[in-house]
């Protein structure tokens, strides 16, 4: 098969080459661990999102089997996540559930277009600020979703927008149920618990069977899914294909955009974590081709918008998943408690799913991120605070339009600053002998790469070719910042992933000859906690004679095995 061919096969049929028993097994486990946590996951994000719990089980049977299917990862898990909650819920409330689905399947129509023009790496385009304010915004606003039923409030209605929510929950705060509040609390503490101490054990799993259990033996008087929806329904789900209308599709055309990108940035987002995690390379666009299949077949089973889900991917990785296999086993997990275990699904009680999601919410809003930022330019932190505020405080479709703005505006600003003229004195002449490269050795411990032009958001996948040759690498490497006019927050945080990889290797890296705004950033930013001080060389003479004190003081007479890559 030629490898243009096999550019666009899924990664299911690629790995299917030497599939075995013991392969199967670990797939198997995984699988069915990653579907007893997506459980919960599902039916509190369509709870969340003013829907059915059964609307999010069905889109992670459908979609959790054809994006593992379809797909251009390893290891990725589809399904309902907490990045379409505030969208979801503002298109049923303007449109209905047909709109809904009418907008997931253009998204996903979209989302196959993006792949099929080899747009797969479009995630890189939208700069660090940006994202995390959409993250931080979001996180906020599922969070307040979910005051309601976390403290057992007793309100027929609660806003779509995020103030008069808040005013709501102010006025009727003292209709709050002791009982409600008890097991949020209760099941906010497993989690953390087992976050922190027993980190093998997934909390979301332990609440929902605990905080079940508790309410059918202990009768506590708590709403559970049963008394809110009824329970939920047994059997596959109904094949219906929703009615499409030319007004509705003009007017959802915005909103089937935003859905578009929201799931290529979380998706493409949870393949990167999937790849570090099993050391693997997805394929962007055939993944992109995958979601967009999923979305567009989701809605015809009464399914929700979905994506790739980093919490869920994580969960399968650890669990021993070699293959999309396990992603597969995990929807089947989820079909088989739809077919013969419904019935025990109407006992979970709405706190344990707020408590569930209100986790979600903390580990989903990229709150480490915050003070990296507040240590960058006015103009990054000025572009994370207005996306953190229109997430919040305006629809999601118009942050996601005006991230989209900001952007671009930030690029030609950064761009544009790199541009400079000024005369060639005899003082330049002398100070550039230092930084140049001809007459001088590089020793066989060491590799110098360099960085030429910006590196902006935009260029920061230029590492994969170090990436990929990783075991082949000296013990020290050098990257030469010489020619590289500007960075940004995503320039930063690309080279941080470096030093953090090689590290995790035993090797070193060090940085050389960055000019004004590339330095002054890392200083802002106190980069040199990540690589040291030291290893922050002025000219590539001085790097090499660090790299030669380097080497000798860590790795002379070590063998060559001491620096593969640690599982």
């Amino acid at each position: 098969m030629t490898p243009a061919i096999e550019a666009w096969l899924p990664k299911s049929m690629l790995l299917l080459r030497g599939y075995d028993r013991h392969k199967f097994i670990s797939d198997l486990i995984a699988g069915v661990t990653v579907g007893l946590v997506a459980l919960p996951l599902a039916m509190a994000f369509a709870i969340a999102s003013g829907l059915s719990p059964q609307a999010g089980l069905y889109c992670a049977i459908v979609t959790g089997f054809l994006i593992s299917l379809l797909g251009g990862s390893k290891t990725q898990i589809g399904g309902p996540t907490g990045a379409f909650v505030v969208v979801v819920a503002g298109i049923v409330a303007k449109h209905g559930i047909d709109g809904l689905f009418a907008c997931t399947m253009m998204a996903g129509v979209l989302l196959v277009l993006l792949g099929v023009t080899g747009m797969g790496s479009m995630v890189k385009y939208f700069p660090r600020p940006v994202v995390v304010g959409f993250t931080n915004g979001i996180a906020i606003l599922i969070a307040s979703t979910q005051i309601r039923d976390l403290f057992g409030l007793k309100m027929d209605h609660v806003p779509g927008d995020f103030f008069h929510r808040m005013m709501a929950f102010a006025n009727a705060w003292n209709t709050f149920s002791v009982p409600a509040t008890a097991v949020s609390i209760l099941s906010i503490a497993v989690m953390v618990f087992c976050m922190k101490f027993a980190k093998k054990i997934p909390g979301a799993i332990l609440v929902t069977f605990g905080a079940t259990a508790a309410v059918m033996l202990l009768h506590i008087p708590v709403e559970t899914i049963g008394t809110r929806f009824g329970g939920i329904p047994s059997g596959l789900p109904k094949f219906a294909v929703p009615a499409f209308h030319y007004d509705i599709v003009r007017e959802l055309f915005s909103a089937a955009f935003t859905v578009a990108m929201l799931g290529a940035i979380e998706s493409l987002m949870s393949a990167v974590v999937s790849d570090r995690m099993s050391n693997d390379k997805h394929n962007p666009n055939v993944e992109l081709i995958g979601q967009g299949i999923a979305n567009i077949v989701s809605p015809l089973f009464g399914g929700l918008p979905a994506t790739g889900a980093i919490a869920r991917t994580a969960t399968n990785v650890r669990s021993g998943a070699k293959t999309p296999i396990a992603g597969m086993i995990h929807a089947l997990t989820l079909l088989a408690i739809v077919l013969f275990a419904a019935p025990l699904v109407k006992n979970v009680p709405l706190a344990a799913l707020a408590a569930i999601l209100m986790i979600v919410a903390y580990n989903m809003g990229d709150w480490e991120e915050i003070p990296e930022i507040l240590k960058l330019s006015p103009a990054d932190i000025a572009v994370w605070l207005l996306t953190l505020t229109l997430t919040v405080v305006t629809d999601l479709t118009f942050a996601v339009e005006v991230g989209m703005v900001l952007a671009a505006l930030m690029f030609i600003r950064k761009v544009s600053r790199t541009t400079t003229v000024s005369p060639v004195t005899k003082d330049y002449v002398e100070d550039s002998r230092v930084h140049v490269l001809q007459g001088k050795d590089i020793p066989d411990y060491a590799i110098v790469y360099r960085i030429h032009g910006p590196f902006l958001f935009g260029a920061t996948d230029k590492f994969s070719e170090i990436l990929q040759s990783l075991e082949k690498l000296p013990p020290i490497v050098i990257l030469r910042l010489r020619n590289m006019t500007a960075i940004d927050a995503t320039g930063l945080g690309a080279i941080r992933d470096l030093a953090d990889t090689l590290h995790a290797t035993g090797r070193s890296l060090l940085l050389c000859g960055a000019r004004e705004q590339p330095s002054q950033l890392m200083k802002q930013a106190e980069f040199e906690r990540h690589v040291g001080a030291e290893n922050i060389c002025g000219s590539i003479t001085e790097a090499l004679q660090r790299a030669a004190e380097v080497y000798r003081r860590e790795y002379a007479g070590k063998n060559e095995e001491e620096l593969t890559p640690r599982s």
